[in-house]
């Protein structure tokens, strides 16, 4: 037993000297990347480069409650997000696996009690045995898959930071639209009662002999055109409702206690906190994934090249076993008569597969030089993305200023028109003129001011903020408690690590 016990210390000795330190392929650094010194409307005064972006902006920058309460309990509920949770944890767990890789692969328990029949006789059999497998990280292998589920686990929190940003800005554009739409339906009713007095007062001067039945029924068409849009209004209210009690983690239905009567789009201001094009690389989930990646495909071309060297490994097993042929019986099992253990070292090396070795390198090369490119792409495209968002915020407020005074030019046309027609001195058509060009600019007036806030909501998303607000990077804080609960019931498996938090 000694002597078998100096074979095995002697032969992972052999294994971990000298080539146990060589760890095989490129090592890993952050590539450069296309970035810009400054966002092109820098000069503006509306623009903050050196301001950092709050973690909650919406509550900063909104200021409204219930938007507040929206984005708390969809964090809480959307059942998205907790997917993209769950992918963190089973990254966690490959892992461990991988950690678990670089101790022995095999490590065997076994024993068997059986009848034995020959010569008319029968026999009891006894055996129990230990066996092990361990394959020694000479050229670091194991290493290498190590770094891949390590960069792997990254890119899968990333992900699920990239999920969270996403979801705020769906729950913020959803409900911005809801209030817009709820805003736009309050305009046209307006509109509707302002037509409904027009017609009456057509039918009055139709009374009257004072004008044709063509003002009637010029005043009767527009008056049910308008009504008929309230409608489609209403449809995509409902609809907007609907999409976001999904976000919310809820089946369809009456959102009423979570958003309270109509409330006005929320005001804004007008500057804005961006930072610096350079806080891009740390803040945008999808381009941390991105770089994630890139380094887990750095590390497959170390566990390629390994492939062309051969494998060390070292094989043993103790047992004894014990047969009642004889004087023996199942008391004899652990004597020293019985015990048995064998000692082995080997390798195997696939010398005659270079070629498709080599291919493979080749292969996880190329592969890494494309996600490479794609990381770089990535880049490119988020500060497009964030351009295009800063200059949308910025013009659709000036937008908004000229759609304000083009919306008070047209209420102040139609009660000039409507004042006139009565007293004789234009025709019906300019009233109707009056009135469609009204309801045209304060339905547009109304959409601006929605879309000045969502526009601003589009530059946060775009600059990656919101995943600030994830409680850990432990995957296991990432859920809910039901979810753990419901894990942990159906497999019994998670007490330790539960436990460990």
């Amino acid at each position: 037993m000694l002597r078998m016990l100096r074979h095995l210390a002697i032969l992972a000795a052999a294994a971990m000297i000298g080539p146990g330190c060589v760890i095989l392929g490129p090592d890993y650094d952050t590539p450069g990347a296309p970035l810009e010194t400054d966002w092109l409307a820098y000069e503006d005064p509306r623009l903050e480069s050196t301001s950092p972006l709050a973690p909650e902006w919406w509550t900063t920058t909104l200021r409204d409650p219930v938007l507040d309460r929206l984005v708390q309990t969809s964090v809480a509920d959307n059942l998205t997000l907790r997917s993209a949770g769950l992918r963190v944890l089973q990254a966690q767990q490959q892992l461990a696996i991988a950690v678990g890789n670089q101790y022995p692969q095999q490590q065997d328990l076994s024993g068997s009690a059986g009848i034995e029949r020959a010569n008319r006789k029968t026999d009891d059999v006894y055996d129990f045995g230990f066996n092990i497998s361990w394959e020694a990280d000479v050229w670091g292998r194991f290493r290498r898959q190590i770094e891949t589920a390590s960069a792997l686990v990254d890119a899968s929190l990333a992900s699920y930071d990239g999920v969270m940003v996403s979801l705020i800005s769906q729950v913020a554009q959803t409900y911005l639209s809801i209030r817009t739409t709820q805003r736009r339906l309050e305009v046209g009713r307006y509109n509707v009662k302002l037509q409904e007095e027009s017609t009456r007062i057509t039918r009055a001067k139709l009374a009257a002999g004072a004008t044709s039945a063509l003002d009637v029924e010029q005043a009767q068409t527009l008056l049910y055109n308008t009504r008929a849009t309230l409608y489609s209004l209403e449809i995509s209210l409902q609809q907007l409702k609907n999409g976001l009690a999904v976000l919310l983690g809820r089946p369809p239905q009456d959102l009423g206690d979570l958003l309270g009567e109509p409330r006005p789009v929320p005001d804004v201001d007008p500057g804005i906190a961006v930072g610096m094009p350079q806080d891009l690389i740390r803040r945008r989930p999808d381009i941390r994934v991105a770089e994630r990646r890139l380094a887990a495909q750095s590390a497959q071309i170390g566990v390629a090249i390994t492939d062309l060297y051969p494998r060390f490994s070292i094989d043993g097993s103790i047992g004894t076993s014990v047969t009642t042929a004889g004087e023996r019986d199942a008391g004899d099992l652990f004597t020293n008569d019985t015990f048995r253990y064998n000692l082995a070292g080997g390798f195997q090396w696939n010398i005659f597969n270079y070629g498709r070795l080599r291919s493979n390198i080749r292969l996880q090369d190329a592969t890494f030089q494309q996600l490479l490119e794609d990381y770089r792409q990535t880049i490119l495209q988020v500060q497009a993305e964030v351009e295009n968002a800063i200059v949308a915020f910025l013009r659709s407020q000036e937008q908004l200023a000229d759609l304000r005074s083009a919306a008070d030019a047209a209420q102040r046309a139609a009660d000039i028109a409507a004042l006139q027609y009565e007293d004789g001195l234009v025709t019906y058509n300019t009233v109707i003129n009056t009135l469609v060009s009204l309801n045209s600019q304060q339905d547009q007036l109304a959409t601006a001011q929605g879309s000045v806030a969502a526009n601003l909501v589009e530059v946060y998303r775009a600059l990656g903020g919101g995943w600030e607000v994830r409680p850990s990077e432990d995957p296991l804080d990432l859920l809910p408690e039901e979810t753990r609960e419901e894990m942990q019931n159906r497999t019994k498996y998670w007490d330790r690590e539960f436990d460990d938090r």
